[in-house]
């Protein structure tokens, strides 16, 4: 599957392909890729997205060689496909999980409960109960009544105290919602070491496709000016959870992962030296993302006026269908025409939306895709990179419509 950031098939990381090179799907998968793909689906309804397990297996032993030192929670919701757990479990993962739903699902695949981290902080406290009765003993938190509730129902866990942060240059932010002050973990964490409980260590999320490297660097910081505050009160914390950041490859180039990794292991040492703490880290995105290819239909091609600059490309894929991460344009991802060629020269500019009758249902209308002429209803188009956050997004039959079907490829 495509991999941008390492250029295989020509890509260039310090350009964005030319307006002739996006129109063809070769610039991104060889020649042997899309004609495995192309036989795959025939006679597949769409939409559907297709995942490549060597793609995912590939990905980990990357991450895992890149930061040896780390123990990796892959984020069970990016792609809960029970392929893609059960192939993870074989190379070692453990797995970060957001409900008890996926707790019972990981449960369910033979994964010990030692290897799973509840890591939303937000949860009831007979969920806690569950987790805990089910063998889970660490948890995330950032509030004072969670910590509470996991102390009464999870009694002698670890919990690891998530920090506020901005999130600048992500994509896709996790600000405002998640995490709490570092004044007021500071006072968590006191709280905690009263109660029956392990402040084991703080965890942050930077922002999920993050392409500022620095915002890890002021993490770590924040990170290693609170493991030397709590020390004078006799508190110490072993652990720090860097969540997940580390981007996938979408229409705009990132820097490789070894890039980012080396930078993360270099502010760890900068701020830590030969007193490291326990590293974890929460990949979804970077572990599955380019691992997908979602296939969709061309519904209709229509335009608003004689003389509109832009076309309208209805597909079967929208917003409640799976792509649900296009709000705000936020994830740009490659879109291919299936018989789009290198040769193509004249294009159009498209609007693309998806079938529903929901105003909501636009994915692109401010960024310009531009496709080759020649396009036509019932043609296919390809999103690229289109393995994370689309299935487990998919809404339940909003408008009539069935939930987003996944195939994987072995």
């Amino acid at each position: 599957m495509i991999n941008l950031c390492q250029g295989p098939f020509g890509y260039s990381l310090t350009k964005q392909p030319s307006m002739k090179e996006k129109h063809s799907i070769n610039t991104y998968l060889s020649t042997d890729e899309v004609k495995r793909l192309k036989e795959f689906i025939k006679g597949k309804e769409t939409p559907f997205v297709v995942v490549d397990l060597k793609r995912v297996a590939k990905n980990y032993e990357t991450l895992s060689k890149n930061l040896s030192y780390a123990k990796i929670y892959y984020a069970v919701k990016a792609n809960p496909h029970d392929d893609i757990i059960k192939l993870l479990e074989t190379k070692g993962s453990n797995f970060d999980v957001a409900s008890i739903y996926e707790i019972d699902q990981c449960l369910r695949l033979g994964i010990n409960p030692k290897r799973l981290s509840y890591g939303n902080p937000i949860k009831k406290a007979k969920d806690i109960a569950y987790a805990y009765k089910k063998g889970i003993r660490l948890y995330a938190t950032d509030s004072y009544g969670d910590v509470e509730k996991i102390a009464k129902n999870a009694p002698g866990s670890k919990i690891l105290f998530r920090l506020l942060l901005e999130g600048g240059n992500a994509d896709w932010p996790l600000s405002r919602k998640f995490g709490a002050h570092p004044d007021m973990v500071y006072q968590m964490i006191m709280k905690a070491s009263k109660l029956n409980v392990i402040p084991y260590g703080l965890s942050f999320h930077v922002g999920s496709q993050q392409r500022d490297i620095g915002q890890w660097d002021k993490a770590v910081s924040l990170c290693k000016y609170l493991f030397d505050a709590l020390k004078q009160y006799k508190i110490k914390l072993q652990a720090i959870n860097l969540g997940g950041g580390f981007p996938t490859p979408y229409v705009h180039p990132t820097y490789a992962l070894d890039v980012y990794t080396k930078e993360v292991t270099k502010f760890l040492h900068e701020d830590f030296g030969d007193d490291m703490p326990e590293i974890l880290i929460e990949p979804g995105r970077s572990m599955v993302g380019d691992a997908g290819v979602l296939v969709s239909e061309i519904v209709m091609i229509s335009q608003k006026s004689r003389l509109d600059e832009y076309k309208w490309l209805y597909l079967d894929i929208g917003k409640f269908g799976g792509m649900i991460e296009t709000i705000d344009e936020s994830i740009k991802y490659p879109i291919f025409w299936e018989k789009a060629k290198l040769s193509d020269r004249n294009t159009d500019k498209y609007i693309i939306a998806g079938p529903t009758c929901d105003s909501m249902d636009i994915l692109y209308e401010r960024y310009q895709y531009k496709f080759p002429h020649g396009m036509k209803e019932g043609d296919k188009v390809y999103f690229l990179s289109a393995g994370a956050y689309t299935q487990s997004y998919s809404s339940v039959y909003f408008n009539g419509f069935p939930p987003l079907k996944a195939y994987i490829l072995n």
